[in-house]
């Protein structure tokens, strides 16, 4: 039997729904239940198959938990490893190198830091910083946001910079970003699920949480066009990102999706929040999820970050090649052959056999050479003896060329 555990907050409808819908279809084959957790000892042994994370980013002894799992063989959903090194700002970035668009957004220092934090730690830091530049650079209205906060928790909307001064200082040690504002023709939230599996909502940010006005189920409410880029646009950034449950937010705007949200791993799926249609669809696709993922076989774990950021299962694994170079080196010594659909065994033959005769050729050349240079340098060598009057001619030294490498300089892991 496979073992599921849900590990959740305070939502009650999505985790309970999620429990019975796979001890359903597991017929006792998998079973599913909370995760129970106390301390977790150094040599703690397996024992769940699968975990889904509803919570760990609010509660960082979850997250420890999650990491020591995913050590032991466990998969855990969504990945913790990705979800510890993630943030918005960076996110951001990436979505823009990626091609999609990103509203106009400033990483800002944080207003206030721990205790221990001097103006000599800060000496970095630039100071006063360049306020006039930032709201130049992003335009007014904009939204201050945590760069890696969720839930719309701290976010304001200023309209001046008094006014981001006023919000700013009420900060405190959250490390913030100021975002130009999009006035939005449409917004959308979307699922995505197994960074495959698309679910767009109409979504309204204005209308108060569990009004029930804040989705609305509207097939019809992008083109066809716009639909099929944001579809796009939502797969594109959650393989980068290597989430497998996500929500992607879209603020639309004379036909462009500019994606301002997507760090969203344990995005809502409350039944009285999303409404019905949208709680069922989640709960289907993440029960296939699970499923997906425990019906593929694993790889024997590799104990390196990389490993465990991306664990490949056995089934892609046992195909793929081991790197044993670095990139450069592979690609220097790679050579890329044009096509070639087929080589009969007769001109295959013939070509070994030429290769063979060249090699042959080329080597007898390379000894007569050296028989040559021998020969030269013995004549040379009897002309410079000693004479019988005691006088010497001095033989310069042969200075041999030798091809070293630069020092210090170092080639990239793969």
């Amino acid at each position: 039997m496979k073992k599921v555990g849900i590990l959740v907050g305070r939502e009650q409808s999505f985790p309970a729904a999620l429990i019975e819908r796979i001890n359903k279809r597991g017929q006792g084959a998998v079973q599913a239940e909370l995760v129970t957790v106390g301390g977790v000892r150094l040599d703690w042994s397996k024992s769940y198959d699968l975990i889904v994370d509803r919570i760990s980013h609010e509660v960082p002894f979850y997250r420890g938990f999650l990491k020591r799992a995913a050590l032991e063989g466990t998969i855990v959903i969504n990945n913790p490893f990705w979800w510890s090194a993630d943030d918005k700002f960076f996110n951001y970035a990436l979505a823009k190198k990626l091609g999609v668009a990103i509203p106009r957004t400033v990483l800002l220092p944080q207003k206030d830091y721990i205790k221990g934090v001097t103006g000599d730690s800060l000496r970095n830091l630039e100071f006063p910083l360049d306020w006039q530049g930032i709201i130049d650079y992003v335009g007014l209205p904009a939204i201050l946001k945590p760069f890696d906060g969720g839930g719309w928790k701290n976010v304001s909307r200023v309209n001046s910079l008094e006014e981001l001064w006023r919000d700013y200082d009420q900060t405190g040690t959250l490390c913030m970003t100021l975002q130009e504002m999009i006035d939005f023709d449409h917004f959308v939230r979307c699922y995505c699920i197994g960074q495959e599996e698309v679910m767009i909502m109409p979504y309204d940010p204005r209308k108060p949480y569990l009004s029930g006005e804040q989705y609305i189920n509207d097939p019809n409410y992008l083109t066809p066009e716009l639909a099929a880029r944001v579809t796009t646009d939502v797969r594109t950034l959650c393989r980068a990102l290597g989430y497998d449950i996500n929500t992607v937010e879209f603020a639309i705007k004379d036909g462009v999706p500019y994606a301002i949200d997507f760090m969203n791993p344990a995005p809502d799926a409350n039944l009285h929040s999303v409404g019905e249609f949208y709680h069922n669809w989640v709960l289907g696709a993440v029960t296939d999820l699970v499923f997906k993922r425990l019906a593929e076989p694993q790889a024997a774990p590799r104990y390196r970050w990389d490993a465990l950021l991306n664990p490949t299962p056995a089934s892609q694994f046992s195909q793929a090649v081991e790197a044993v170079a670095s990139a450069a080196e592979q690609a220097a010594r790679t050579i890329l052959p044009k096509p070639v659909r087929y080589i009969p065994s007769d001109i295959a033959a013939g070509v070994s056999e030429l290769v063979s005769d060249a090699t042959t050729a080329v080597s007898q050349i390379i000894d007569s050479v050296i028989e040559s240079d021998t020969a030269k340098a013995k004549s040379s060598k009897r002309k410079s003896l000693p004479s019988t009057t005691g006088t010497s001619t001095k033989r310069k030294a042969t200075t041999k060329k030798t091809i070293t490498p630069p020092t210090g300089e170092t080639v990239p892991e793969v």
